[in-house]
């Protein structure tokens, strides 16, 4: 595969994992915010962040009422990215 491809798709994966940290980010402020959970945008966002998210909630509940999922969801993001990121680059740049 030719390394430009690799490059490509490392950028653009890295902006969608971008995009997604901002939607949690979003979705965090929003609980902070929002009392009308039915709106359109308001579902968009929560159906597009709690399948993710829940994988947190199930091992770390939240401490009295501060939930730290989020935090810890996009950490492992990050470093799951960074990981997979880094990857694709040494692959892109071997003589291979």
């Amino acid at each position: 595969m030719d390394s430009y491809w690799i490059y490509f798709i490392v950028n653009t994966l890295g902006r969608l994992v971008y995009l997604y940290e901002v939607l949690i980010l979003i979705r965090v402020l929003l609980s902070w915010f929002v009392r009308d959970w039915y709106h359109p945008v308001v579902r968009t966002l929560v159906a597009m962040t709690d399948p993710y998210l829940r994988i947190f909630r199930s091992f770390l509940p939240p401490l009295g009422v501060i939930d730290f999922s989020p935090f810890v969801a996009v950490l492992v993001l990050q470093l799951g990215w960074s990981v997979v990121s880094r990857l694709l680059l040494e692959l892109a740049a071997s003589p291979y």
